[in-house]
């Protein structure tokens, strides 16, 4: 077994497929698009690439890739954490501990080699898929979410990684007769009246200038989050064009003052894995037909992002925001995933639980000293 450093077409082609082996029987796994995985690492598709310097890293034995990690500094989140802290992600293996410790070791060493101090993640090349799933590992992932084997968790303990920080996911499902509480609505139509608050969906036709007032949202309301750094313009845009085909637009609002100050947001994707399980990353030659006929009847969601300026933080817009997207996407079959909310935001897991939800998963990004 020897660890090699990506660096031809065919050596990103190998890393790039490895999961589609690995899980080819695992029924809980959703195939991402291939040619979704492969713009992660095309400067002009992924803006992302514009702030990090990476190294990506496969494992072969016997001619045959067996694992893969990505090390890398992002230059944004090192000037906004203030820390010498590097990221590693895309980790896939096959259940060796001593593959898993070769792949970590290398990117462990590229990292301390660029100065750095701690090593965390899993982080993903792609926007907010952190962590790895450490309980409620079934029902399957909803659109980008990870997804995991258990015994990756024992691969990145057995090397010393620790936990950094868990982030949360809840559901709320009509079919197991979920409401929105009575008192909930009373509460928002109070909040609306006496905060001068009103919400709209976002409009299809300045769709890109919506989802960059919403970056700039984001960017201005969860600055001290955990883990937070600035999405830059350039990826929203590219945001906002790559989810123009599946977006429904009346389950992404804003919330504006009564003369069109834009205060806050939340962004509800339908979650098209529904669609893509069993596609084998490709839509080709009918995975096309299936997204077109399937995607206007989706039921299925995912909260991706929520946020309320420091401003009108404490006054429950939060909470209007919820609402407003259950009355945007319910029907007697709908079920929503709310993501990534982390175990210490006592106030957004406070507001959440007055909501009814139910705790359905828990994601864990690891860290060490290196």
């Amino acid at each position: 077994m020897e660890i090699i450093q990506v660096n031809t077409a065919a050596q990103l082609k190998q890393f790039i497929n490895l999961p589609y082996r690995l899980y080819k029987n695992d029924p809980v796994w959703v195939a991402p698009l291939r040619s979704e995985q492969h713009a992660q690492f095309v400067p002009a598709k992924n803006p992302m690439l514009d702030h990090c310097t990476y190294a990506l890293f496969i494992a072969m034995e016997n001619g045959k890739c067996v694992g893969r990690v990505s090390a890398f500094l992002d230059h944004l989140a090192l000037d906004h954490w203030k820390q010498p802290i590097g990221l590693f992600g895309s980790f896939e293996c096959v259940n060796d501990p001593q593959i898993a410790t070769a792949l970590f070791a290398a990117a462990r060493d590229w990292l301390r080699a660029k100065g750095m101090t701690s090593m965390r993640g899993p982080w993903s090349f792609a926007s907010q898929e952190w962590g790895l799933v450490v309980e409620g590992f079934t029902p399957s992932p909803v659109i980008l979410a990870p997804y995991n084997p258990p015994w990756y968790n024992d691969l990145l303990t057995g090397f010393g990684f620790s936990k950094a920080k868990d982030l949360m996911v809840y559901v709320i499902d009509a079919r197991e007769g979920y409401a929105i509480p009575p008192r909930i609505l009373e509460l928002t139509d109070k909040v609306a009246r006496r905060y001068g608050v009103r919400t709209r969906p976002v409009n299809m036709k300045n769709l890109e200038e919506d989802v960059v007032t919403i970056t700039r949202l984001a960017n201005e309301s969860i600055s001290d989050n955990w883990g937070f750094y600035p999405v830059t313009a350039d990826e929203a845009r590219m945001m906002a064009h790559d989810l123009k085909p599946v977006i429904d637009p009346a389950a992404v609002i804003l919330a504006e003052t009564l003369d069109g100050t834009p205060i806050g947001f939340a962004m509800t994707l339908p979650d098209v894995n529904v669609i893509l399980k069993g596609l084998n990353g490709s839509l080709l030659p009918f995975g096309w037909l299936k997204m077109l006929t399937m995607l206007p009847r989706l039921n299925q969601y995912r909260m991706w992002a929520l946020g309320v300026i420091p401003a009108y933080q404490g006054k429950a817009i939060d909470t209007l925001l919820y609402r407003a997207t259950y009355e945007a996407i319910y029907t007697d079959k709908m079920r929503l995933e709310i993501n990534y909310v982390l175990e210490d935001n006592d106030r957004m897991n406070n507001a959440l639980f007055k909501l009814g939800v139910r705790n359905m998963r828990r994601y864990r990004v690891y860290e060490m000293v290196i």
